[in-house]
């Protein structure tokens, strides 16, 4: 299988160091391509015609930085797996809103390399878990990972992906039920459930969506679904102490 990593660095040792232990952790079996870009502008040129799977980026670079690029990223891949590196643990919070699937800090340690490389591959070589829906009289299969929310509508429920959204002939109970068997997925209000992987932010009434989408919390259970929230982030925040 071939594997397309990028790595965004504007330290050519750094970069070299990088690829040469993502060699070491992924040979066997895989054909890795690693391309090196000196600088956030010189990837975001190439990125659409290039298919990469992970992308590693620099926090701290001259011109577009690394949470920069990756704003700009996350507006048309939504679900690229982002691996932030830093010499300054203090940035890691700034990367919170893009969701980064790990970060890793220099100077590099093989360990914590290999740790990294064993959660991609879960990840990159797992069977897709889909939402099996009815829409008008089509059996369609819809990735969980590109589900934005639902919500119930009339006798049906509207779903909202990455790729558009459509009227599932279904009750929200059994789209409901099949959706929180799923640790990212949480039920925000009355007929209302979301993927908590496309939150953008929350405020003191709503979860704002990475669309623009503000779905309001039902009050009672405010402070409960927060927490719900923030719990799920810090666990998926495998950063390196």
């Amino acid at each position: 299988m071939e594997l397309r990593f990028a790595v965004v660095e504007d330290r050519l040792p750094d970069a070299q160091r990088l690829e040469s232990l993502l060699r070491l952790a992924f040979g066997g079996g895989h054909t890795l391509v690693c391309d090196h870009y000196e600088s956030g502008d010189a990837f975001l040129a190439a990125f659409p015609s290039k298919n990469y799977q992970v992308v590693f980026l620099d926090i701290c670079m001259e011109g577009t930085n690394g949470i920069e690029t990756a704003r700009i990223l996350r507006r048309t891949d939504p679900d690229l797996l982002l691996v932030f590196v830093t010499s300054s643990p203090e940035y890691v919070w700034d990367a919170f809103p893009v969701h980064p699937f790990d970060y890793l800090l220099k100077p590099y340690r093989e360990e914590k390399l290999f740790q990294l490389a064993d959660e991609l591959r879960r990840v990159l070589f797992r069977a897709e878990p889909e939402l099996e829906v009815r829409i008008a009289r089509q059996q369609v299969h819809l990735p969980l990972r590109k589900i934005q929310y639902a919500m119930a509508q009339n006798h049906y429920v509207r779903i909202v992906s990455d790729d558009g959204e459509c009227r599932a002939v279904s009750t929200f109970s059994q789209v409901e039920q099949l959706l929180r068997a799923q640790e990212n997925f949480i039920v925000c209000n009355r007929g209302v459930i979301l993927n908590m992987d496309k939150v953008l932010r929350l405020d003191s009434d709503c979860f704002e969506m990475l669309d623009g989408t503000r779905l309001p919390v039902r009050q009672k259970d405010k402070n409960t679904l927060f927490a719900q929230f923030t719990q799920y982030q810090f666990r998926h925040m495998r950063r390196e102490l």
